[in-house]
């Protein structure tokens, strides 16, 4: 008996949505964002990066921390790069500015909490619609990357500071944790996890340095700072 040969079915077809044809006017928008960051930081000077949670309010101790550890890195000569919206972010262009130093603001359009703060010079704020554009900017000026207890947000640009000096697309650079209490359970479980299934090297691990105080960042920069030059990324 003729064995019936199998019914051959064809696989689903699966499209694109229609695309608006303004979105082919996307690229012409990143290219202004790019250029107008450029234009506005190419001559700001060292910077020094500072991260944290938008939610962070005055009475938080860490907000006191941020501002502290803005106007000491001021006394070194560096300038102070934030997000520019409230907060961790807030209270270092609060530091900045108070003992007149650059304080610089990459602010994001979205549309919860981020709103600009007022303690950033109005020649160096800048507004993005893109994230990828404003991660350059944080990476490009900065001289060295201060992390202060925050969210996903925060956690994404400590990842990706790590990644660039991590596969070498970046010279190296400080990457500050500030606060143990908060960063010791991350470190633990990087150790424990990452590290135990070879996902991470311990030199990986050594580009993340744990502080308390404004000072130990302070200290860990300037020594850093003894034995390589001061340039911009890329």
């Amino acid at each position: 008996m003729a064995i019936p040969k199998k019914r051959r079915t064809h696989p689903k077809k699966r499209s694109w949505a229609a695309i608006k044809a303004e979105s082919s006017w996307q690229i012409f928008r990143i290219v202004s964002e790019f250029v107008e960051g450029f234009e506005k930081l190419n001559k700001i000077g060292p910077c020094i990066s500072i991260f944290g949670s938008a939610r962070s309010k005055p009475n938080n101790p860490y907000y006191k921390l941020s501002e502290d550890l803005a106007k000491k890195m001021v006394a070194e000569g560096y300038g102070i790069i934030t997000g520019g919206g409230p907060g961790i972010m807030e209270a270092a262009n609060k530091g900045a500015i108070e003992v007149h130093g650059k304080s610089v603001g990459l602010n994001i359009d979205i549309p919860m909490e981020q709103t600009a703060n007022p303690y950033i010079d109005p020649d160096k704020l800048l507004n993005f619609n893109y994230f990828f554009v404003r991660k350059v900017m944080f990476v490009k000026y900065a001289q060295a990357f201060v992390y202060l207890p925050g969210g996903f947000g925060t956690l994404d640009e400590l990842f990706e500071a790590v990644t660039l000096i991590q596969t070498k697309k970046i010279t190296s650079r400080p990457v500050i944790l500030l606060g143990e209490d908060y960063w010791k359970g991350m470190l633990d479980w990087i150790k424990s996890t990452l590290l135990k299934h070879h996902n991470v090297d311990q030199k990986d691990l050594n580009m993340l340095q744990l502080v308390n105080s404004p000072d130990q960042v302070v200290s860990r920069i300037k020594s850093f700072y003894k034995r390589k030059p001061l340039k911009p990324n890329f």
